[in-house]
């Protein structure tokens, strides 16, 4: 992960990264400002984004299109949000449909979503489980998840009086059905479907 600060002019610290900073950085990294600074990490692995595109087809299935769920949300793969003067981008992100009624006409989004779910890597754990989480709590999201493809677990955060309430962890073998999508149940072993080469390999031996 890179941290880049910036020299201020006139005085000696730093000033805040500003947007122009951020749209320099090149595409295959992803790019957020929190605290300031301007926070860049390389894209996920392949077991994270499987993971992340398995969980937004099942939700989405269920919770967008409504046809083996309720329906009632909107969901967005690494929407770019613009909150408590921050800019971070979440893996998942989900908004119920009387809040987000019609896209914004920017490249980003200005209101909260209700959910959020990071999918954390090496690079981006202590932000997940840290600042980008407080920075949720602020904003007032409701729900928010941790998805560990590596640990293969999924933790749960809902927010109760503007702090986070550790909801259930769901590990291998077990139904998910963790609010705010407890209407519906899915097996948490299918947001993994296939092994990576390294997997594979502890297996043969």
């Amino acid at each position: 992960m890179g941290k880049v600060g910036f020299e201020s002019e006139g005085h000696s610290g730093t000033r805040r990264a500003t947007y122009a900073d951020l749209e320099a950085v090149p595409d295959h990294l992803v790019a957020e400002i929190i605290g300031g600074e301007l926070v860049t990490h390389p894209r996920p692995a392949p077991k994270h984004i499987k993971a992340a595109t398995s969980l937004g087809i099942e939700l989405g299935d269920a919770s967008e299109r409504g046809r083996s769920g309720p329906g009632g949300w909107v969901f967005f793969d690494e929407p770019e949000l613009h909150l408590c003067q921050e800019v971070i981008v979440p893996d998942l992100a989900g908004w119920r449909i009387d809040r987000l009624r019609v896209l914004p006409g920017k490249a980003y989004f200005e209101s909260a979503p209700d959910w959020v779910c990071e999918v954390p890597s090496p690079a981006t754990e202590r932000l997940d489980r840290g600042r980008k989480r407080r920075i949720y709590a602020q904003a007032g999201v409701s729900h928010y998840w941790l998805l560990d493809p590596r640990l293969e677990i999924l933790e749960t955060f809902v927010l109760t009086n503007g702090e986070w309430l550790v909801g259930r962890t769901y590990e291998e073998g077990d139904e998910v059905a963790a609010p705010p999508f407890d209407a519906i149940a899915f097996p948490l072993s299918i947001l993994w479907p296939l092994k990576t080469a390294a997997e594979t390999a502890k297996d043969d031996n």
